[in-house]
């Protein structure tokens, strides 16, 4: 018990806990919003494109430090992300084969980034590989400070275009119609979305990151028809599978935090779907039961059925 306890509150358990917690949060608030538009998959694309965006930056700066490789993933998202909406804006292709193509050209040059430097002398040092799988081991306290300034602003900038953002994800022809600018509204979302990931990386690698950033919105939209109660209840989820995943980590031997992280809000979605009072799968068969006993009912006592 007492080697248990004393695991909890090491020093380096608390400081990935709260970065997981960090991430867990951000991620629940702006995945949200593509679950609500329905491109859930755009994670999985800026998270997959981020990984040229770190090899280069090694290459030509032979710098290792997180700041400059995770500046890299910051500039391959982004140019990922204009890709995507140039190809949709100017071209017939729709948002999933635009995403689908940017992600297998980004991911794909990548790989062949890395084969490369891997036959380097210092490729070995280069903790590149982090990027792919995480390594929330690897987080400093500096680390968590950074993920909540990012997070903070985030959290900023959905509060003040709140009404923006809520109308553009319903129905953003009818935000053209007001007056508002759907491919600027799209533009800013798409930027958050990589600023979110960009932060993650490090916690639970581009393969895992998509993961994070719609497992929490997609529990919580089973739960609640209400937006703001939404991104509350995925903030909550994302967090708390950020905390019990580090945890969890910690406690078991050879247990990779990033994996525990998405195994336990996994769990959440899988229950969620389950039990959820209006969308849950149990409540809906007991409700299609309950109704089928009452019309059964009502047709014995009018004499329909003997």
């Amino acid at each position: 018990m007492m080697d248990i306890l004393s695991r909890l509150n090491n020093y380096t358990t608390i400081v990935v806990a709260l970065g997981a917690a960090v991430l867990g949060m951000i991620s629940g608030v702006i995945g949200s919003y593509s679950v609500i538009r329905k491109q859930s998959l755009i994670g999985d694309g800026v998270s997959h494109s981020a990984l040229p965006g770190v090899v280069l930056a090694f290459m030509m700066t032979g710098n290792k430090s997180t700041e400059v490789l995770l500046l890299g993933a910051l500039v391959a998202g982004i140019l990922a992300a204009g890709f995507i909406i140039g190809i949709v804006k100017n071209s017939r292709i729709k948002f999933d084969s635009a995403l689908a193509l940017v992600m297998s050209v980004f991911f794909g040059t990548g790989l062949v980034l890395l084969s490369i430097v891997q036959k380097t002398p210092d490729s070995a040092q280069a903790g590149l590989s982090r990027f792919i799988f995480g390594q929330v081991s690897a987080i400093l306290k500096r680390d968590v400070y950074i993920m909540t300034i990012v997070s903070a602003v985030l959290i900023l900038l959905v509060i003040l275009f709140w009404k923006e953002f809520k109308l553009f994800s319903f129905d953003p022809e009818y935000a053209h119609t007001l007056g508002f600018k759907p491919m600027r509204l799209n533009l800013l979302l798409m930027l958050m979305t990589v600023f979110t990931i960009i932060i993650g990386l490090q916690t639970v690698g581009v393969i895992l990151m998509s993961a994070m950033l719609i497992a929490p919105g997609v529990a919580a939209r089973q739960w609640t028809d209400r937006l703001w109660l939404m991104i509350v209840l995925s903030a909550v989820f994302g967090a708390g599978a950020g905390v019990i995943g580090a945890f969890s980590s910690s406690l078991a031997e050879k247990l990779p935090t990033g994996p525990a992280i998405v195994v336990v809000i996994s769990i959440i979605v899988l229950i969620s779907i389950l039990i959820a009072p209006n969308r849950g799968l149990i409540s809906k068969a007991l409700r299609r039961r309950k109704s089928k006993k009452g019309w059964l009912e009502k047709g014995v006592k009018g004499g329909d059925i003997i």
